[in-house]
């Protein structure tokens, strides 16, 4: 299985947008915390939250084979569960596995919460908290490209919508100098 430095390396050598290289890193983070939280292993999960938007620049006008591309270029330097779960956030496969139902919700809240830092005037991800988020998923307007059903989802692996935050929030927090927030 790749190593973190591998796989970051990888993601560095194809994807060149300085963003999506951050979305890709607060997954990976966000990924991370939740395995803690329920005992899993935050290696694998890790590696799919660093790795699911692999392909995204070459598949972003062919949205069909988004995640597919992916899973051609890892091959068999990762583990099926990973390659699983990164067809599942995009719908390529359906939802089964925990990690699985994870990555699916944690992929918009990554967004989610970036967007909810940049409207403050500090720009700062310690310039929020969970109620802020709370109060934010209720305006229909704001952040409307970060799915409000995919982000509820994490009741299907047992978190309240607060406590998903409360975990995401608190992953991103941890990498904030890397995520420039």
């Amino acid at each position: 299985m790749l190593t973190r430095t591998e796989a970051y390396n990888l993601l560095k050598k194809h994807v060149k947008t300085k963003n999506l290289i951050k979305h890709c890193l607060a997954t990976e983070a966000v990924m991370r915390k939740i395995a803690e939280y329920f005992g899993e292993n935050q290696e694998v999960w890790g590696l799919a939250g660093l790795l699911h938007d692999l392909d995204y620049e070459y598949t972003k006008n062919t949205p069909e084979e988004h995640g597919l591309k992916t899973v051609e270029i890892l091959g068999d330097s990762v583990t099926e569960e990973i390659k699983n779960a990164i067809l599942a956030h995009c719908g390529k496969k359906e939802r089964e596995s925990l990690i699985e139902k994870v990555i699916y919700a944690a992929d918009p809240t990554t967004g989610f919460i970036v967007a909810g830092a940049l409207i403050k005037p500090e720009k700062k991800l310690s310039a929020i908290n969970v109620n802020f988020l709370l109060n934010r998923f209720k305006e229909k307007s704001f952040a409307k490209g970060a799915s409000r059903e995919q982000m509820k989802s994490c009741e299907e692996f047992g978190l309240t919508l607060d406590k998903f935050y409360e975990l995401s929030l608190e992953a991103m927090k941890e990498i904030s100098e890397d995520l420039g927030l």
